[in-house]
């Protein structure tokens, strides 16, 4: 099982984190003014409410921007590895990895879809599960 560094988890985040172990991709949601915002904080950017609940994204988006950072290598790292900013369908962007592609093939706009993937965490070794995307199918 490859490896990866354990997220930082806080009140605020702790429901995103939860959800991936579901297999639920999930949005923060003011449910003052209903503004979906990622990455999760605890006030609406919009109209400054701290209530909040979640929609669940059906996961799948479209290539905003990506990069393919090479150095340094790290050593848990399988390479190439892409870090793509992807623009859910519900109109939020989330960064993720982007999966199950050549880098040569990889377009902006091009639609993807979310996977969920197994990890250990490093350093406790714990399982973790971190959403990544891969071409739509």
């Amino acid at each position: 099982m490859a490896s990866r560094l354990a997220p930082s988890i806080s009140p605020d985040t702790a429901f995103f984190w939860s959800g991936l172990k579901e297999h639920e991709l999930r949005i923060q949601r003011c449910t003052d003014c209903k503004t979906l915002r990622v990455p999760p904080r605890p006030m609406c950017g919009t109209c400054q409410s701290l209530n909040w609940d979640y929609v669940v994204s059906d996961g799948r988006g479209t290539v905003y921007s990506f990069v393919m950072p090479q150095y340094p290598p790290l050593p848990f790292l399988q390479y190439p590895y892409v870090v793509a900013l992807v623009e859910l369908d519900e109109g939020v962007r989330i960064v993720s990895n982007l999966c199950e592609i050549e880098p040569e093939a990889i377009e902006v706009g091009m639609p993807v879809e979310v996977i969920y993937e197994t990890f250990s965490a490093i350093p406790s070794g714990e399982e973790l599960v971190l959403h990544q995307f891969r071409p739509a199918r």
